[in-house]
């Protein structure tokens, strides 16, 4: 288990920490999105049970919530209810709202056009230039 990187190094260091380039691939080639925002990877280890673990705040919790009953309409469960809703508007102010809204649309939309094109998650490969 690593600790995270030091705040005070630049992005690409921060990357590389975790990951340095492979040889023969320019810098900046497929960098860890969770090494860059500064998450720890415990945390993205546990968002499938976020409801049981410790490491989100209650904003989170909420915007989770509210992703989740969005998200999980095939099961009948009804779209996101007034409780949610409710949570979601206490730690989030109109426009951080639209926006947590909309990113949960294109993940969803981002989701079924893999569906439709039975596109596997992990099966994706970047362009090799050359």
């Amino acid at each position: 288990r690593h600790p995270p990187p030091p705040q005070t190094r630049s992005r690409r260091d921060r990357v590389w920490t975790q990951n340095p380039p492979e040889p023969g691939k320019p810098d900046g080639v497929s960098p860890n999105p969770v090494i860059i925002s500064g998450q720890r990877t415990s945390r993205l280890n546990l968002v499938a049970a976020w409801r049981e673990s410790t490491v989100f705040t209650d904003a989170e919790r909420a915007a989770l919530a509210l992703t989740e009953q969005g998200t999980r309409i095939a099961d009948g469960a009804g779209g996101v209810t007034d409780e949610v809703w409710a949570d979601a508007v206490e730690h989030y102010d109109e426009e951080q709202l639209a926006a947590l809204v909309a990113f949960i649309a294109l993940i969803n939309a981002t989701n079924r056009f893999a569906v439709i094109n039975r596109q596997r998650g992990g099966d994706y490969q970047p362009a090799q230039a050359g």
